[in-house]
């Protein structure tokens, strides 16, 4: 039979004390011990017999092994009567447990041992231990101690020295060694006793050889706390094939444990300190020396199977292991994914003052080394934060490694200069590090040193690095941020269990969002911000609606219960995730501040431009001087849409134009790493989403979706900036999406191994969590609660909205039918004062006496204000334009027009900003009419539609007594707007009841340009037209365009309104008017041909629209043709057909009805229009068409070509057809 000590080594002395304790009182030991005790003596335990015992199912122990006293070697029993003569002094009998170790270390005396002592530099171990137990801590993970590196660093010098593991093991004659299956280390724990006394147990951890690091930590933490418990099992302490252990945790420097039977080596360390000769010498000096820690280990093995050479050389592994050779620190940084490198070995070249000399080229260049890395930090620390909630895998930037710069672990406790990071003139290396990796390199990687303001990287520098870049947040912050996280999470999940296969376009994943914005908006209120205009794609709308915004939970779901109050429906609506909202949040300071969230369609980015218009808006009204500071636009955005939609790169080129600046707007990108199916490697060229918007020098701060703390500091750090230099910021969110692009879509097709990961996931709920409980920040009874208040409320919320009665759709619901012309709205009163007009016409002539103007310049406005005061019909296009502008401006209205060349106008019509022709001056005559009059707002736009157009109908939806004008350079630049016309312009009114009377000027016209600038493609319009939605024009003359400017101002039910604008008929000798048709005139929408003093004789009516009326009018001229009339619409949409039907029946004899246009058949208005003048033509009336053919370009390039096809239609319209 085995004896204890065979079976348990160094713990059978706990085992003694435990059989001794059992003997007396056998139900006073734990019950896996009786039950292994009864078994040794044959007694049937009741653990035993029943089969249902969990001790039942416990491995039985292999061998019945006796207590020791039954093997004791022969003639002991003789020789312990011998009398031993007792030496001076008092004798104190050993007893307990201590005997047992008395009796241990004698049966050690029968293994041939011999011991190898090797000392250790461990600065390596002490320095990459830090940076490892910082991110340990942070995460709520076991810290690692010197013994778990020291334990792995022997267990990996057994693979390379396996006889280390080995053991020896003799049957009668025959000798063996033993080769186990595997590693089971020895781990000593120091256990405190009842009397105060200590007591060292040595349990095993089984197959540490297959285990990584992070399984390793973590094993070795449970056996600690079983041990501190009293939890260790039987098998806890059988099997160990080697020991280490620890006595220099005691002091002791060096040690020699003894070798029990069944292992082959025992390792021992001692303490971690500086060589004996150098602990009295002053740190520094040490420092500057690089002397470094050390530690004794040594390895006492039995030399019956490990000879010395091989026990040298094992500690000689161990040594490279710990000094950070073999990738040792890099594999174990890799298994507990620390997104950093670990400390490089190097050897230290520094002589310093040590030579002999004073300051030498080699301090000097250490210094500027450590200078270059400081900045480098700062500039790519990001490289290695810890962003990804995902992948954990660091970055690396071998410009971030020490060794770059000629620098080594040596240097680590050197002092420098640091210029003050940290508030710091100058510290060691060390604390530099410190200071820049947890400022730069934590859940917040900073992008800033692209700025080119140093003001602006001076503040964002001293702002991180003065509070490490962590929150500081108090319990009830925290306690909120959990709430948001909370109502983020459940409010999703309740969707997904109730809602089973609904479209939502959930936020999971990227739930932080939720308390980032709450945080936001009570920031905002400490800067007295009033409103907050905001825009977002539908991923994580509705979760923003209700959470954010405010909108009652039960309205959300019985949207998607199908239960909607009719009188909230606009038209024909839109999807859930599409509208938008409006809302007050009261910050805790009891501040209200107006929340916007602005109707978006599907369409990615397309709302961003607009947000920045209504916003513009807002400031450009506002009585303050700093009401940039007082409307913030907030837009957030899809990663892969950032980096792949052109309108991102428009707005953002706005963001610092003088017509376009709102003051800064903070960007948020849901960054959930995938567009759909495609991953960010096929999705952008830039290593990050956010790259874009480094050109308009904006500060970037990538953040870690799983740290809501982080992510709050960083919202609250850029509506800091914002406010302070009114410029756009960028948070970078970086999360994960929890489901497909939509809960109905299967993701793992595509992403089979990420959405493995996702899945095995916590959520950052749970995460924040276990974080404040374990920080003692919250207890586990006030989460729960927190989370049982808002499932209630969302199940209260649930019932009620099924008590709200289903939609019936009725007949109104569907019914889309356009009004006809007689029941339309009345056109507003556009007459105005004759005087006015003339003293408007002065005034916007006039230029101050010391404006250096240009004289041919003064000589035209002198000439227009003398058409005005003699009534000339010489006011044409550009004139009538600026006296509509001033008559509105005089009556305290707004007007903006913006485009590209505006001011001057693209065809030097316009002329609305003067300039000096030797100096810098500019002067506005519009803004110089009289006091108090409204603002005239005029811009150059950026070379844009599509952001440029955007930001015009957000700023007309906002400001609906304005006339907002946007104006092509020419009307084909529109196509580039077009997402704005079918997503905004059309139809945003049906969609999202959002009204705007923004006017869009497009020239138009065929003039034999060629086939890009000839035509504003009227017909995609026109086939935009329906239930009354917009106006399009084709106008003819300068005082009807007066007064359809002052319409589109006035009218009370607010349309866009689309305008073919001229080009040649801005300079046109006909299409002229004078001052009495403005001042008591009145838009019409279809021009009666008033060349007719007798209608009997007219055979044909010819009805055209814009420019080829004036070609239609000239060769009718020239042919004396008294029996054709020309008659125009002027207003195409929504299309006059009272006026024209009451006109066509005023002719007796006309049957010949023509349409006339100059755009090719497929284009233009002919299949508009056709349809409708159909209807309404008198008995015996017949339409036909003279135009060009249908054409797959809008226009010929040549200029012959064009010029005959002009007449050729020309001749077509006023000939009669046989």
């Amino acid at each position: 039979m085995k004896s204890l000590e065979a079976a348990f080594g160094p713990n059978s002395a706990l085992v003694e004390e435990l059989y001794e304790q059992y003997q007396n009182s056998p139900n006073s030991v734990p019950t896996h011990w009786k039950r292994y005790f009864d078994e040794l003596n044959g007694v049937e335990s009741t653990a035993a017999s029943n089969p249902n015992s969990r001790e039942s199912h416990q491995d039985s122990v292999a061998n019945n092994v006796p207590p020791s006293t039954a093997t004791k070697p022969a003639g002991s029993e003789a020789a312990s009567k011998a009398k031993n003569p007792a030496p001076a002094g008092e004798l104190q009998k050993i007893k307990g447990v201590a005997t047992k170790i008395v009796e241990n270390m004698d049966a050690s005396l029968e293994v041939p041992t011999a011991t190898s002592l090797r000392v250790l530099p461990v600065k390596m171990m002490i320095e990459d231990r830090t940076i490892i137990n910082r991110h340990l801590v942070k995460r709520n993970e076991p810290k690692a101690s010197f013994t778990h590196f020291i334990c792995w660093a022997v267990i990996h010098a057994i693979k390379k020295f396996p006889t280390i593991n080995h053991t020896y093991h003799k049957d009668g004659k025959v000798h063996y060694r033993v080769v186990p299956e595997q590693i089971n280390l020895g781990v000593a724990v120091d256990l405190p006793n009842k009397d105060g006394s200590r007591n060292l147990v040595v349990p095993n951890i089984k197959g540490v050889d297959k285990m990584n690091f992070r399984e390793f930590l973590y094993a070795f933490a449970e056996l600690v706390n079983k041990a501190r418990n009293g939890k260790l099992q039987i098998e806890d302490y059988q099997g160990t094939t080697i020991s280490v252990t620890n006595p220099g945790t005691l002091g002791t420097v060096s040690s020699v444990p003894r070798l029990m039977p069944g292992q082959g080596a025992i390792i021992a360390t001692g303490a971690i300190d500086y060589p004996a000769e150098f602990q009295n010498m002053s740190k520094d000096v040490l420092n500057q020396l690089g002397i470094s820690k050390v530690m004794s280990m040594t390895c006492t093995y039995d030399h019956r199977i490990i000879q010395g050479a091989e026990s040298g050389a094992f500690l000689n592994e161990v040594n490279h292991l710990l000094s950070g050779q073999a990738d040792f620190y890099d594999s174990i940084f890799s298994d507990l994914e620390i997104p950093y490198d670990p400390i490089p070995y190097g050897e230290d070249f520094y002589s310093g003052p040590f030579n002999g000399g004073g300051n030498t080229l080699e301090e000097d260049r250490r210094t500027i080394g450590v200078w270059r890395l400081i900045n480098m930090y700062r500039m790519r620390g990001h490289v290695l934060a810890n962003l990804d909630p995902l992948e954990k895998e660091p970055g690396y930037n071998p410009e971030l490694d020490l060794a770059y710069y000629g620098l080594s672990v040596w240097d680590l406790d050197r002092e420098f200069y640091c210029g003050g990071l940290g508030g710091k003139r100058q510290a060691t290396l060390r604390v530099i590090i410190k200071l820049l990796r947890d400022t730069y390199c934590e859940q917040i990687g900073a992008d800033y040193m692209h700025l080119l303001d140093l003001e602006e990287r001076k503040w964002l520098r001293e702002r991180m690095e003065s509070s490490l870049n962590e929150a500081v947040l108090t319990k009830d912050d925290k306690k909120q941020i959990l709430s948001k996280l909370n109502q983020a999470m459940a409010f999703e999940e309740f969707l997904h269990k109730k809602y089973i296969g609904h479209k939502r376009f959930s936020l999971e994943g990227n739930d932080t969002l939720i308390p980032m914005m709450h945080f936001l908006l009570e920031k905002a209120g400490d800067y007295d911000v009033e409103k907050v205009f905001m825009g977002m794609a539908h991923r994580g709308r509705l979760n923003m609606l209700v959470n954010i915004m405010n909108k009652p939970y039960h309205r959300v779901f019985a949207e998607f219960e199908g239960n909607v109050d009719p009188d909230t429906i606009q038209g024909s609506g839109d999807v859930k995730y599409h509208l938008g909202a409006k809302g007050t949040h009261v910050t805790a300071s009891e501040k209200q501040i107006e929340i916007e969230l602005m109707p978006n369609p599907s369409h990615l980015e397309a709302v961003n431009p607009v947000v920045e218009g209504a916003s513009r808006a807002v400031q450009d009204h506002h009585e303050a001087s700093n009401a940039q500071q007082k409307i913030i636009p907030v837009l957030m955005h899809g990663d892969a849409a950032f980096a792949g939609q052109g309108v991102v790169a428009e707005t953002l080129n706005m963001s610092l134009l003088e017509g376009y600046k709102t003051g800064g707007t903070v960007h948020i990108i849901i960054n959930n790493q995938i567009g759909f199916t495609t991953l960010p490697s096929d999705g952008r060229s830039t290593e990050y989403a956010t790259d874009l918007a480094k050109s308009v020098l904006a500060p970037i701060f990538h953040v870690n979706g799983d740290h809501p703390e982080a992510a709050v500091h960083a919202i609250q750090m850029a509506l800091e900036y914002r406010q302070k230099f009114g410029k756009d910021v960028i948070i970078d969110l970086i999360g994960y999406r929890k489901h497909g692009h939509n809960e109905g879509d299967e993701p793992a097709f595509t992403q089979p191994g990420m959405y493995k990961e996702i899945n095995d996931h916590k959520t950052v709920r749970d995460l924040y969590t276990e974080w404040l409980v374990k920080h003692q920040e919250l207890t586990t009874e006030e989460t729960q609660q927190i989370f049982d208040e808002f499932d209630e409320l969302l199940l209260a919320a649930f019932e009620d909205a099924k008590k709200i009665p289903h939609l019936e759709v009725t007949n109104e619901l569907i019914d889309r039918k356009e009004s006809v012309q007689k029941n339309r709205n009345i056109f507003p009163d556009t007459t105005f004062s004759r005087e006015k007009l003339e003293e408007i016409a002065v005034k916007i002539n006039t230029v101050p006496k010391d404006f250096d103007a240009n004289p041919k310049l003064l000589r035209q406005l002198a000439k227009r204000a003398e058409t005005v005061q003699k009534n000339e019909k010489k006011i044409d296009w550009g004139f009538a334009e600026a006296l509509a502008f001033g008559s509105l401006l005089t009556a305290g209205r707004t007007v903006r027009v913006t485009g590209q060349d505006v001011e001057r106008g693209t065809f030097s019509h316009r002329h609305a900003v003067l300039h000096g022709t030797t100096t810098d001056q500019t002067f506005t005559p519009l803004n110089h009419i009289t006091e108090g009059q409204g603002r005239f707002h005029v811009h150059n736009s950026l070379l844009s539609e599509y952001a440029a157009l955007g930001f015009e109908f957000g700023y007309s939806a906002v400001k609906k007594d304005a006339l907002i004008i946007w104006e092509a350079q020419f009307g084909d630049f529109a196509n580039g707007a077009q997402i704005i016309i079918d997503q905004f312009i059309s139809s945003s009114e049906v969609k999202w009841g959002q009204t705007s009377s923004l006017l869009m000027n497009l020239p138009h016209g065929y003039e034999g340009q060629g086939p890009e600038h000839s035509s504003a493609r009227l017909e995609r319009f026109l086939q935009l037209c329906a239930e009354d939605n917009m106006q399009v024009f084709n106008l003819t003359t300068p005082a009807q365009y007066y007064h359809m400017l002052r319409k589109q101002c006035l009218q009370e039910h607010k349309k866009p309104g689309i305008l073919m604008s001229p080009k040649s008929l801005l300079r046109h000798p006909r299409a002229v008017s004078n001052v009495d048709e403005l001042a008591k005139g009145y838009f019409r929408p279809f021009l009666e041909d008033d060349r007719l003093d007798d209608t009997t004789s007219v055979e044909r009516v010819v009805i055209c629209s814009g420019k080829v009326y004036y070609d239609l009018l000239q060769k009718a001229d020239e042919l004396s043709l008294d029996n054709v009339a020309l008659v125009r619409v002027e207003q195409l949409y929504p299309f006059p057909d009272y006026d024209i039907q009451q006109y066509l029946r005023s002719f007796k004899s006309a049957k010949d009805i023509v349409w006339c246009q100059e755009e090719p058949k497929n284009m233009g208005a002919w299949f508009f229009v056709s349809d409708r003048i159909q209807q309404i033509l008198a008995k015996g009336q017949k339409l036909r068409y003279a135009g060009r053919q249908a054409s797959a370009s809008p226009a010929a390039g040549q200029k012959k070509i064009h010029d005959a096809e002009q007449l050729q239609l020309v001749m077509q319209a006023l000939e009669s057809v046989e």
